[in-house]
């Protein structure tokens, strides 16, 4: 039961994220010849610790402030609710998220070791990130940018570094989208929370244009999302098949209309922040799968 306490502290089904910015990295590089599987389970492994980190020791500073003691907790905002109800002494668990980010931390340094010296400021902006990511960045109005960043559009860039030891426009392109969209699944979420982020010294997104301009904002970042990948096929810096990714587009219509009709009544949410989730899983599943197609039936052209 302890063990499942720690475990559910991580808040597992967000780190699902990971799973997919790290499969569409690999399966980038693996559609131009380079893939090591040690690599692979390595940055898997890191990302996933570091998401777990930034996860724990949100809840950690958020409650030390007070804010998830004042949140309208849903299945996706709000915090975990562990510590509020006492299960997880704080100390012990900033002391597990703190041992979390340094485990990704070392795990970082030696894919830096043996893929290249230019990972090196990924690895040093995401650990710093993680680390401030809630006690200041989250109250200067740039925690948005900064988590698309983090847990979008560098893990993408990453993984693909770790395995071609090369950054590329076309890896750059295609890590687009992944980072529009995290900013979008943490940009929904803000809007049960505003209150309470309000009086714990948060100044996010939400707070600062009002839930109807916001949600405007959120329906432009999507569209910015679906532009980055057709510009990609466009521009010939990524695979027609990505083109595919494209069959998430009736979930994220169905967020914006949802965010649209309640954007003032938190309660009412929920749909649209479960049709969020849906759409950034699956459109960055779907471009990895676009780039493993691509190099199954274009192997060699």
């Amino acid at each position: 039961m302890r063990v499942k306490i720690w475990f559910l502290e991580t808040r597992p089904q967000f780190l699902l994220l990971s799973v997919a910015l790290v499969l569409l990295g690999a399966a980038m590089s693996g559609n131009e010849g380079h893939f090591n599987w040690v690599r692979f389970a390595l940055t898997m492994l890191g990302l996933i610790l570091a998401h777990a980190s930034v996860n724990i020791l949100n809840d950690y500073f958020d409650y030390k402030s007070g804010i998830d003691l004042e949140t309208r907790r849903t299945p996706f905002s709000g915090g975990s609710g562990i510590l509020p109800q006492g299960l997880i002494e704080p100390k012990s668990a900033f002391r597990f998220g703190a041992g979390c980010l340094l485990a990704a931390f070392l795990i970082g340094l030696y894919l830096t070791a043996v893929s290249g010296r230019q990972l090196l400021p990924l690895i040093a902006v995401g650990g710093l990130v993680i680390y401030f990511y809630t006690s200041y960045l989250t109250k200067w109005l740039v925690g948005e940018f900064w988590a698309g960043l983090g847990l979008g559009t560098l893990p993408v860039l990453g993984t693909y570094f770790v395995q071609t030891g090369s950054y590329t426009t076309g890896a750059f392109v295609a890590s687009l989208a992944p980072g529009f969209l995290t900013v979008n699944l943490l940009l929904l979420n803000e809007f049960p929370d505003a209150e309470a982020d309000k009086k714990g010294g948060r100044f996010h997104l939400v707070i600062a244009l009002g839930a109807r301009k916001a949600g405007r904002l959120y329906a432009g970042l999507m569209a910015a999302a679906y532009s980055c990948i057709v510009a990609g096929v466009v521009l010939k810096l990524m695979p027609a098949l990505s083109l595919i990714a494209l069959l998430s587009a009736p979930l994220a219509f169905k967020a914006i209309s949802v965010t649209f009709k309640h954007y003032d009544k938190p309660s009412e949410l929920v749909p649209a922040q479960k049709a969020n989730v849906m759409t950034v899983l699956a459109t960055d599943i779907l471009l990895a799968l676009a780039y493993f197609m691509d190099s199954l039936f274009f192997a060699g052209r």
